[in-house]
């Protein structure tokens, strides 16, 4: 039977009121009347001083025990105990606080260890996508420096690859610079109307080769966009490499002789964007973790097939950018789509010369 502090403190006064009482009560020289006064006195008097005792000792107990803890969890408790003590069941309500502090704290600490995990496996990573181009460069330039090339032409081809590799090297540190700056928010979006549609083709025709070798078709949905505009408000530039990030891994990871089609549906004040491939898919193990940074689905891949793992990343921080949210789709054997809104532009009348200054 679970009683609470308030009801002992009761049945003691009740019990210590009761034995005085009744010693009145026998007493021949105590009135009936003045024996009733003195029972309430007692009742009420003994009440408020077991009860106030018994909370207070108690406190008292339960602070000496706390007093090795750590110091924030003391300080937390002392707030615990001075706000708590002379309301209503403070013993129920302490525990309750004191779970929720220990339920918080853990979370933090589950927080610092997957962060921890995160900037270990960030620094493995960005030593190895650095490493790579480095030693590349290195190795080419080192074997010219040392006389070992005599021909012109293979020395000459070992010159272009050290320079390749180093391009890469550049556009590797470029990636993490321009994260950094959006994970800070140091970058501004320079929003301006567009056509979004035009866009689309103009980076269609950017990665055509790369479409070609794979023998993917790129479509753009519906068929009626090749030539009817369709406007936005974004930063054409950052949303470009959005896009382009995006169809280029459709056309990556999707299927050889396959389709990818990005589609844009108009929806109130929004345009939904989304880019579709039909390839092997995504498992749902993976399909929250595809927009951190370095992170690879298949670790066997190489840094030319699979990319060095930033392009989702810094698309999901542009997207965000513009208040809204990149999402996955995917489904294995079938393929995968990703999608975001963008915003249509202010109700206002486009002229005809906005339209093509955007399409310039």
């Amino acid at each position: 039977m679970n009683l609470s502090s308030r009801t002992i403190a009761l049945l003691i006064a009740l019990l210590v009121a009761g034995v005085l009482s009744t010693f009145a009560w026998v007493a021949p020289t105590l009135p009936m009347r003045q024996a009733v006064l003195a029972t309430g006195i007692t009742v009420a008097a003994c009440f408020l001083l077991v009860y106030l005792s018994f909370e207070a000792l108690i406190f008292r107990e339960i602070n000496n025990i706390y007093a090795g803890l750590e110091n924030i969890k003391r300080k937390e408790f002392r707030r615990m105990s001075n706000k708590f003590l002379f309301r209503p069941e403070p013993l129920k309500r302490m525990r309750d606080e004191i779970l929720e502090m220990a339920e918080r704290k853990q979370r933090e600490i589950d927080e610092l260890k997957r962060l921890q995990v995160l900037r270990r496996e960030f620094l493995a990573d960005v030593s190895h996508e650095l490493k790579t181009p480095i030693f590349a460069a290195q190795g080419f330039l080192h074997t010219v420096l040392d006389g070992d090339v005599d021909d012109e032409f293979l020395r000459q081809k070992f010159l272009t690859k050290a320079a390749t590799s180093l391009d890469t090297l550049d556009a590797l540190v470029q990636d993490l610079v321009t994260i950094s700056q959006l994970e800070k928010g140091v970058v501004r979006m320079r929003k301006q109307n567009f056509n979004l549609a035009a866009l689309v083709q103009e980076i269609f025709e950017q990665l055509e080769l790369k479409a070609k070798q794979r023998h993917v078709t790129l479509e753009l949905s519906p068929p009626e966009l090749t030539t009817q505009p369709l406007m936005v408000l974004a930063d054409r530039n950052r949303i470009r490499q959005v896009l382009v990030n995006l169809i280029d891994n459709a056309i990556k990871y999707g299927r050889a002789e396959g389709h990818v089609i990005v589609s844009l549906v108009e929806s109130g004040k929004v345009v939904r964007v989304a880019v579709r491939d039909d390839g092997e898919g995504i498992a749902k193990q993976h399909q929250n973790r595809i927009f951190e940074r370095f992170y690879r689905i298949d670790k066997s891949r190489s840094r030319d097939s699979g990319g060095s793992g930033l392009g989702l990343a810094i698309s999901k921080h542009i997207v965000e950018a513009h208040k809204s949210v990149i999402r996955v789709r995917s489904e294995v054997g079938v393929g995968t789509t990703l999608e975001f809104k963008l915003p249509k532009p202010r109700a206002q009348k486009i002229s005809t010369d906005e339209v093509s200054t955007s399409e310039a």
